[in-house]
Formats: structure tokens, C-alpha cells, sequence
């Protein structure tokens, strides 16, 4: 009974300390099971922080046009010059792979870019100057032109005056009070010694990043920790100055060409200057749909304004349209091609984005502006609005994209 005792004593000891022991143990691994086993953070953590970066970014965007207005004197040369650089490196390399050093390679093709503006400008603004004297007379004539149409909208004015006589406007008249505002001479020569020194340091600046273009990709390939980071890095910039570069030539030749017929067309029709016209018409069409649409207006007043007739004061406005259309809808397509469209809402977005902050100087660069962001955004991921409301990443990576196009002339 003792030695019973005892066992039982014992086995009862020593099933104590066992069953704490295994307690223990159990114990201890469900927590570090507990530990290894932690779920990643919810999507709802993942959601939250990409609708704060997409409310961030939109606050940015909404606020980025008043300091861009506010400091344009700063930022409107260096997207200018940054532009530049864009198209004409790829013509300094050119250069550079003929011999020349780096710093001539840049000078010429600096002097290049200087020498087709000032022939555009001078193909263009010389005869306007001219034909500007004539607008009172071309605005007199085509009221004439319109003067039998006057008989059937007399309703209209006696319209209009009865409702004035209601609302009043028939008593006395006060004082009418005139502000004097600053002629066109005087705005200009206000404006000119900003335009010259703005115009300098554009010329400037794109010289040097034009002159540094080496330098910068040797600083990608080789300060990056990674080898595989630099080779990407080159990769992108490379890629995006070549496709810009290669838009804005193919997109110029395309424009040159349309210069080209409308100066052919005017010589045909007999209309002054027809050279001028071939050159405006060249320059507005790189402003996609305004561009157009200024130069069909110009037509059509100087066609009515220097026409014997209504009909034929159409014409010259009428031929602009159907070559206008026939270029926009089948040539620059059939060049281009489909890589190199995009939505036309963009292009709109962006032209009145940058008209607002940076007046007719951002019309023109929008459209190249627009390009390089595509451009960027095709290589590093775009951020996916749509699909995120929907449940989808914020941002997508550049292998589940497709490929995003450059916008056409329109």
C-alpha cells in the first residue's frame, strides 16, 4: 500500500510538473504560431492611404496653376527650356556623332532652332503688318456684302428698343464714365524689355541642359546603388526624349506640308501674301482644334473683306476646311498611327490648363507638355482613378497598362 502511495504520490508529482511543462509549451507555440501567422494589413489601410494621396495630388493639381501664374517669371522659362531641351538633343547627338565637341554640337542646334523661328516669324508677321491696315476697309466691306440681309432682322432692333423702353432706359442718361487704358504701342513697349530678358535666359538655360545632357545620363547610369535602377533610369529618359523629339519632328513635316498647299491654294485664289498664309497656317496648326479654328475665322474675314461676293469670299475659308479635314482625319492618322493618338479631352484639358496659367505662350507648349507626361507616365505607371473607385490599385505598373499614346494635330 506504501509502495502504492508512493507510485501514486509520485505518478501524481509527476504528472504536475508534465502537464505544466506541456501547458507551457502549448502555450508558447500558439503564440509564435500567432506571431508568424499575422495577417498583412487590411485593404481598407491600403485604401485609406491611396485616397489620401489621391486627394493630395488633387489638391496639387488645383493649386499648382496659381503658383505657376504667380511665378512665371521663374517657372515658364524652365518648362520652356526643359521643352527645348526635349526636341533638340536628339539633334546634338546627331552632331556629336559626326565629330563635333559637345559644346559646338549644342551651340548649333540652338542656332538652328533660333534661325527657323525667325524665319517663321518674319515668313509670317512681315506681310500681317501689312495686311493689318486693311481690316477697317474689309470690315466695311463685307457689312456692305451683308447690307441686304439688313431688312429681314429690323424686327430685331425694334425689339430690343420696345423692352428698353419697359425696363426704363428710356429716361435720362447720366454721365457716362470713360477709363483711359494703355494703348497697344504702350503695353508693348511696357512689355518688351520682360519679353527680351524672359526670352535670354530661356535661350540660356536650355543651352546648358542641352550642354549637360551627357553628364546627366552618366549621373543615371552611375549613381544609382543598383545597376539594373540606372540601366531603367537611362532607359526612360532616353526613350522619352526620342519619342518627343520624334512627335514634334514628324508632327512639324506634317504641318510644313500643310504651309506649303494653303500658300499654293492662296496664290491660286489670288489673295494676298500667300506665302504669309501658308506660314500662319503652319504654325497655328500645331495648336490642335484652336489653331484651326483661328486660321478658318482669318479666312473668312479677309476672303469676305477682299471678295466681290458672299460665295466667293467662302472659298478660300471652305478649301482650308476640306484640306484641314482630309489632313486630320487620314494623313496624320495614316503617319502616327494608332501609338500616337490619344483622347481629345486631354489635349482640350491641357490647352486650357496651360492657357490660364501661362497665356498664349502655355497654349503652345501644352500639347508638348501633354506628351511628356504620357511619355513618363507610360514608363513609371499611371495612377488608375477609375478603377480605384471601383475596388482596383491607385496605381497600376507599367506591365499591366497598355500602351499609352501621344496625342495628334488635330
Amino acid at each position: 500500500m506504501a509502495d502504492r502511495g508512493n507510485d501514486g504520490d509520485s505518478t501524481a508529482g509527476n504528472t504536475v510538473p508534465v502537464g505544466v511543462e506541456r501547458g507551457a509549451d502549448t502555450r508558447v507555440t500558439s503564440d509564435a504560431d500567432a506571431d508568424t501567422a499575422a495577417p498583412p494589413p487590411p485593404d481598407d489601410y491600403n485604401r485609406l492611404l491611396s485616397a489620401l494621396l489621391l486627394m493630395g495630388g488633387l489638391g496639387i493639381f488645383l493649386a499648382l496653376p496659381f503658383v505657376l501664374s504667380i511665378g512665371a517669371v521663374v517657372f515658364l522659362p524652365l518648362v520652356t527650356a526643359i521643352i527645348l531641351t526635349i526636341i533638340l538633343s536628339p539633334l546634338a547627338d546627331w552632331l556629336a556623332r559626326w565629330g563635333t565637341p559637345n559644346v559646338l554640337a549644342s551651340f548649333l542646334s540652338m542656332v538652328i532652332f533660333i534661325a527657323i523661328v525667325v524665319v517663321a516669324l518674319a515668313t509670317v508677321l512681315q506681310p500681317a503688318i501689312v495686311l493689318l491696315d486693311d481690316v477697317p476697309r474689309m470690315i466695311e466691306s463685307i457689312a456692305e456684302s451683308f447690307s441686304t440681309f439688313r431688312g429681314q432682322i429690323e424686327w430685331v432692333n425694334e425689339l430690343n428698343q420696345q423692352l428698353g423702353e419697359l425696363g426704363g432706359g428710356s429716361g435720362e442718361r447720366g454721365n457716362t464714365v470713360v477709363v483711359a487704358t494703355p494703348s497697344i504701342v504702350e503695353r508693348l513697349a511696357y512689355a518688351t524689355p520682360t519679353l527680351i530678358v524672359e526670352t535670354l535666359l530661356t535661350l540660356l538655360m536650355a543651352f546648358f541642359m542641352i550642354e549637360a545632357r551627357v553628364r546627366m545620363r552618366r549621373r543615371l547610369l552611375l549613381d544609382r546603388s543598383e545597376f539594373g535602377a540606372s540601366l531603367r533610369a537611362a532607359r526612360v529618359m532616353r526613350e522619352v526624349q526620342d519619342r518627343v523629339a520624334s512627335y514634334i519632328f514628324t508632327v512639324g513635316m506634317i504641318n510644313a506640308s500643310v504651309g506649303v498647299v494653303v500658300a499654293l491654294g492662296a496664290w491660286a485664289l489670288g489673295m494676298n501674301a500667300p506665302i504669309m498664309w501658308g506660314g500662319l497656317a503652319a504654325l497655328l496648326n500645331f495648336l490642335p482644334y484652336l489653331g484651326p479654328l483661328a486660321m478658318t475665322g482669318l479666312l473668312l474675314l479677309f476672303g469676305l473683306g477682299g471678295a466681290d461676293t458672299i460665295l466667293g469670299g467662302l472659298i478660300p475659308a471652305a478649301a482650308y476646311l476640306a484640306l484641314h479635314g482630309v489632313e486630320a482625319n487620314a494623313i496624320t492618322p495614316a503617319i502616327l498611327g494608332k501609338r500616337f493618338t490619344v483622347n481629345p479631352v486631354l489635349i482640350l484639358l491641357a490647352i486650357s490648363y496651360f492657357t490660364w496659367v501661362w497665356g498664349a505662350l502655355g497654349a503652345l507648349l501644352s500639347v508638348p507638355i501633354l506628351i511628356t507626361l504620357i511619355a513618363l507616365f507610360q514608363h513609371l505607371g499611371h495612377p488608375n482613378i477609375i478603377g480605384f473607385l471601383f475596388g482596383e490599385p491607385l496605381f497600376l505598373p507599367r506591365e499591366e497598362q497598355d500602351e499609352p499614346p501621344l496625342p495628334p494635330v488635330a
